[in-house]
Formats: C-alpha cells, structure tokens, sequence
C-alpha cells in the first residue's frame, strides 16, 4: 500500500511563520483544510496549532473539525447547496455566499436552530467564479440585512483558483471601497475584508497590499510552502510538508518499446515510440497505487533516475533505467507532490496516512 505522510515539523515551521507575518500586518487569517479531506489524524495535527480559524469546502469535514474542536470558528467556504442549508449552519459558524434566496434559507433554518449565522457575502471581481456582480453590490447587502438571524461579517473575493487573475492593488482596493461603501450607505460595520489567499501573500511582502485587506484564507502556501504568485517555492517556507512513498510491486527487466498493434489506453490516450529504442531494455518497476489515486504529473520522484513510462487505474509504470541503486521488489520510491497531488492522494482511501 502507498502512503502519504506529513511531516509534522515541517507544518509547524510553516504555520508559526506565516503567522508572525500576518499578526505583524494585523491580518487575521483562516487555514484552509480541505486538503486534508477530513481525514482525523491530519486535521489533529492542524488544529493542534491552535489556529483561530479554519475554512473547508465540505460540510462534512467541519462536522469532524467541530467534533475534535467544538470551539473552533470555521468557515464553508463555497456556495451553500440547498440540501446541505440545515448543516452549514449546524457546523459552520460563517459561511460565504452569493445567492440571496438561498441566504433566506439559512435565515430561516438559523432562526429553526435558535442561531445567528454569519456570513461573508462574495464579489465578482474577475475571476469569474462565485461573486455577486459589482453592480448589484449595494441592493444585494440590503436585502441581506433586512433577515432575521443573519450577522453580516464580511466582503470578500476569490482570484486565480479558476482561470488564473492575478490579485493586485486595483482590485483589492476596490474592495475596500465597496466596504467603505457599504458602511456609509447602511450604518453598519463590516468587520472583513477577506481579500487574500496563498495567492495574495506576495503582495504584503512587496507592501502593495491595501491596509483595508484584513482577512486571508490560506491552504497552499501553508502546506506546500509555495509562492503561488509567482508558482515558485517560497524560500521562507520548507516544502514537503506532505511526500508520498509507493511500494515497488513489480520489477523487471524489459524492452523499452512495446510491440503490437496500437489501439488507445484505458484514457483514451495513444502513443509513438522511437524506434531507436527498439531492441533496448531497461529496468521497469510497477508501483502499488494507479490514477484512481494519484496523477503522475502531480508528483515528483525524489530520484532523479526514475522516469514515468505510463499508469493506468491502480498502478504507475516507471523506468529506472540501469537501477543505480539496486531497487527490489518491496522497497519503496519516494515523491514530493504538488498541491493537486496532495489533493488527490488525501482523498483516497487506498493511500495510508502518516504522520512523521
């Protein structure tokens, strides 16, 4: 079986120094989970942190959060869905939306539950992904405050997750306007503006971040130890906070050039050769995890010898080529993993995990 592991000092190395840069600009920021696919002995491990929010994408994940730290402020962190009303305010203490029938919803299912829920209410800015339109800004937020059970905290945006904008100056600026706005308009106090994500941290290091962006949602940069700006690591920050190691199942000397007829792979997928390959072999070890589990472009093997050759469901091909290092059958292969990688590998169920 395959195993990703986090390496424990690693996260806390992260965690206390992003920290410090964000009390040191009075930023308060969010650690966002859902990487750990609600998995119990990793969301320990961050909570264990002391962290004074966490965000995730899945109702399910805040429910175990909430289970390990019943104290703990969370956030969900997309559109409500209608069926998931009663849960996310049951298990989130702020949710971000853009709907305001279905915030009606929540207004009414917090009043059931004998609650107020909080709310960060989401702008387009770009991105194209979840926002309300700028247009619309001013006669959503009065909508929005006429609901019983509903505390307005915040004004955010989400930038680079789906086509890639960039932040910058202008559009968060922008943001800040739009809560200046909103405050004069309405008589009322929005205490965020949750501009920033891993993206936008660069910007406090190059002082172009507004003074009015007080709230950032990070995951990434926490767990990668990334410049997601720039796609670069950061080096402030260690990565390989999570490594993957597969388990060689197979290994065995082989042509390098398959021989047949050629139709397509289970993908879909079909494929050349150099004939100069013809009549060569080298050492072909098959690993015990597929792309169910894992895409072979998301992870990095730690040897520079290995190459990937192929994968199909529950295995991955890859060649070492002469085995400088005299790999058997038992022995595992180690892998750095990029954020999708770790993604991937957290949510199956047939990768082990471990914490070092």
């Amino acid at each position: 079986m395959a195993v990703i592991t986090l390496h424990k000092e690693r996260l806390k190395y992260n965690y206390e120094r992003l920290n410090y840069f964000f009390t040191a600009k009075e930023i308060q920021w969010s650690v966002v989970t859902k990487i750990l696919c609600g998995n119990e002995l990793f969301l320990k491990e961050v909570l264990e942190l002391n962290p004074q929010q966490v965000c995730d994408s899945r109702v399910s994940n805040l429910k175990e959060i909430k289970k390990i730290a019943p104290n703990i402020e969370t956030i969900y962190i997309k559109p409500t869905p209608k069926r998931s009303v009663a849960s996310v305010v049951k298990y989130a203490d702020i949710s971000m939306n853009t709907d305001i029938n279905t915030i009606r919803m929540l207004s009414n299912e917090a009043q059931k539950q004998n609650k107020v829920h909080k709310i960060i209410i989401m702008i387009e800015m770009g991105e194209l992904r979840e926002g309300v339109m700028r247009e619309d800004v001013l006669s959503f937020y009065d909508q929005v405050f006429q609901l019983k059970n509903i505390e307005v905290v915040g004004i955010g945006t989400n930038l680079s997750c789906l086509y890639g904008v960039l932040p910058n100056t202008d559009k968060l600026i922008q943001l800040t306007l739009y809560k200046q706005l909103i405050e004069a308009k309405f008589n009322r106090k929005i205490p965020y503006v949750s501009g920033g994500s891993s993206v936008t941290i660069p910007l406090i290091f190059q002082n172009q971040l507004p003074l009015g962006i007080n709230h950032f949602r990070v995951g990434e940069t926490l767990y990668q130890g990334t410049d997601v700006y720039n796609d670069t690591p950061s080096k402030l920050l260690k990565q390989d906070v999570f490594t993957l190691q597969a388990e060689i199942i197979e290994l065995i000397e082989k042509p390098k050039v398959p021989e047949g007829d050629f139709g397509t792979n289970l993908e879909g997928k079909t494929f050349e050769f150099d004939e100069r390959q013809i009549g060569k072999t080298s050492f072909r070890a098959i690993l015990d995890l597929g792309i169910l589990d894992v895409d072979q472009v998301n992870m990095f093997p730690k040897d520079e010898n290995i190459l990937f050759t192929g994968a199909s469901s529950d295995m991955i091909i890859v060649d070492l080529q002469t085995n400088p290092n005299n790999y058997k059958v038992g022995d595992y292969l180690e892998f750095s993993l990029n954020y999708m990688g770790a993604l991937r590998a957290m949510n199956s169920s047939y990768i082990e995990k471990k914490v070092r």
